[in-house]
């Protein structure tokens, strides 16, 4: 057993807890404005860093399905990678605007708990990122047109989540806006 292991395994026995930041955290990656999802190394040096006095809006499309059910969406934690990259470049929260959309095989990201655990057998490990998007502002839909494919209702979907007539309508309708699209 490695040490890591063994000391994991006696702060659980001692009564400690890991959350998802402390588990996945190496020497030099920071989470400014998310704990725990969208990990970021800084570079101060680095060239093509935002500014401060702009304002930035994007849009997330997001549609492949997580690796595992029990793992985070890769597209939701992105969003948060985005969010904590503009933090560290001095970029305050009220100049991001921030859009996503989940469609495709992400759909079920966006289920409440029990849903999800009907589905795959555990709880949905997006429901914390989710929450915590949903608080530094991120607008954030599901296409209803996928949730009638994959045979969900509204009703299971987070409560955060919006549900729009189609990924194929927020789309559009966000980037005649001028919101840059981010692919997943």
């Amino acid at each position: 057993m490695s040490k890591r292991t063994t000391f994991v395994l006696a702060g659980l026995l001692m009564g400690g807890s890991i959350d998802h930041a402390s588990a996945e955290t190496k020497p030099g990656w920071e989470y400014p404005a998310i704990r725990g999802y969208g990990k970021v190394r800084p570079y101060p040096d680095a060239a093509a860093r935002p500014s401060p006095d702009r304002t930035y809006k994007v849009l997330f499309d997001i549609t492949q399905g997580a690796d595992t059910p029990e793992k985070p969406n890769s597209g939701l934690d992105h969003a948060a990678r985005l969010i904590n990259t503009f933090a560290l470049a001095g970029v305050p929260a009220e100049r991001l605007k921030l859009v996503l959309v989940v469609h495709g095989s992400a759909t079920p990201a966006i289920l409440k708990d029990e849903r999800y655990r009907n589905r795959f057998g555990n709880g949905n490990p997006n429901t914390e990122l989710i929450q915590a998007l949903k608080k530094a502002g991120v607008t954030l839909y599901v296409c209803g047109q996928a949730l009638a494919e994959k045979e969900f209702e509204p009703r299971e979907v987070n409560p955060d989540i919006t549900v729009a007539l189609s990924a194929l309508t927020v789309l559009p309708l966000y980037q005649m806006d001028g919101y840059a699209l981010i692919p997943d």
